[in-house]
């Protein structure tokens, strides 16, 4: 059985399974064994100290294209306290459009953490012109959100709930009660699920609420494949779900793994709160050095983000593995749910004949 969707066949991919961006960390070598197992890898936004990511995710999407045949996506957070992500949105359109394999394959952005309209250029325009298939997408945690991504005229909508690990909103609405509302509301809408989803369960409610696929990060950190610290992939599988929080990270609410530098930070309640607190560069790079110290192993001292779903995962295994198990238990799951829906519909009918 082969679950094909809206998603599927708008990216040309053959399981609903994407990866979600993880940045300011690599995610290169994942990308491509998510893409070459069936799924969408994407690549984050990199911004580790030392790295300049507009030249980083053009090697990035080199490498992907050297490494496999197969459709991928890429991020790009366009929030107010990116720096770079003007100059993302204006040269990474032109850069894709004269790189021919890179074009064909490049089927999809995220625009996250900021407005969608900073890649809404000309440069954006005349890659669509060429013929490329790319299709924008943009996180939406609420359908106050959701509906204003609609009207800026996006392809789709990333419905992310407070489960996930990372950048938050202060909306903090579930996945699942977000994605019912989305769904309710915006029936049209191509929807992507993201947050609390790792396994075949999760991806067969998502299908059944109307969402095309789903995106995962947690599930995918715990995977041979991915650059993370092999201490970051233990926490993932030696963790319960009770085991995150969410504390104050550049953008707002971020949920991180308790540990001792979670210990340290606050929380603030309200977006007019975060702005009303001390900012600088430098303590954007003292935050950024926070993340660092996590990719290269410091899991105590770091700052660790994960969702609620590390409590479903127990082992590190190939990306293969994962989507294949994932896509197997999800095909289980809506065939006993049809096997057991089916008998009484069957019931009631012989019962409106019989009367």
């Amino acid at each position: 059985m082969v679950i094909e969707t809206n998603i599927t066949k708008m990216l040309g991919i053959k399981h609903p399974i994407l990866s979600a961006p993880m940045g300011p960390f690599y995610t290169t070598k994942l990308t491509v064994a998510v893409s070459e197992a069936g799924g969408l890898g994407v690549l984050s936004h990199v911004t580790l100290h030392g790295t300049v990511s507009l030249n980083e995710m053009k090697k990035s999407m080199e490498y992907v294209v050297e490494h496999t045949d197969k459709p991928f996506g890429f991020n790009i957070r366009t929030a107010r306290l990116q720096p770079d992500a003007i100059k993302l949105c204006r040269q990474l359109p032109r850069f894709i459009m004269e790189n021919q394999r890179i074009r064909e394959q490049c089927v999809y952005l995220i625009t996250s953490a900021g407005s969608p309209k900073l890649i809404l250029n000309k440069h954006f325009e005349k890659l669509k012109e060429t013929g490329s298939r790319i299709k924008h997408f943009h996180v939406a945690p609420s359908i106050r959100l959701a509906k204003k991504l609609v009207d800026s005229g996006v392809d789709g909508i990333i419905a992310t709930g407070v489960e996930g690990g990372g950048h938050q909103s202060y909306d903090n609405i579930s996945t699942l009660v977000l994605l019912q509302e989305i769904r309710k509301k915006l029936p049209e809408v191509p929807v992507i699920a993201s947050g609390g989803y790792a396994t075949g369960e999760g991806l067969a409610s998502a299908l059944s609420m109307g969402a095309g696929a789903i995106a995962m990060g947690s599930r995918f950190i715990s995977s041979k494949e991915c650059e993370f610290h092999d201490n970051y992939k233990q926490i993932v599988v030696n963790s319960s779900t009770s085991d995150t929080e969410l504390k104050t990270g550049i953008f707002g609410p971020a949920r991180v793994w308790k540990n001792k530098l979670a210990e340290t930070h606050g929380l603030v309640e309200s977006k007019e709160e975060k702005q009303a607190g001390e900012f600088s560069m430098s303590k954007v790079e003292r935050e950024l050095g926070e993340l660092e110290m996590t990719y290269q192993g410091n899991v105590q001292d770091g700052t660790v983000y994960l969702g609620q779903s590390i409590g479903l995962i127990d082992r590190v295994e190939t990306v293969k593995e994962i989507i294949d198990t994932i896509v197997f238990d999800a095909e289980k799951s809506l065939t006993n749910a049809f096997n057991t829906i089916k008998p009484t519909y069957i019931e009631q009918a012989l019962e409106v004949e019989h009367f």
